[in-house]
């Protein structure tokens, strides 16, 4: 799989069932090269989602060890968003 692959994917948060949006990067471990998490858009509360405050834009780091499931069309996450 690649990230072009994970980029089509919806990210669902299986808490509340929302969605996240899309994978826009990813995180990993220079030292062994694994992935250690997906980073989907983020909101700010009174800012709809994609808009930028200053320049910069909120983003969810999803730790990979919150990755339920990866299936064809969605990516099932366990996450606290707050």
């Amino acid at each position: 799989m690649t990230l072009s692959d994970l980029r089509l994917k919806d990210v669902i948060n299986t808490r509340d069932g929302r969605s996240l949006g899309k994978v826009i990067d990813l995180e990993f471990c220079l030292c062994d090269g694994k992935i250690t998490a997906l980073i989907v858009p983020g909101c700010k509360r009174g800012f709809s989602c994609g808009q930028f405050l200053r320049g910069e834009k909120e983003v969810i780091v999803i730790p990979w060890e919150m990755i339920c499931k990866i299936g064809d069309d969605v990516i099932l996450v366990d996450v606290e968003v707050g």
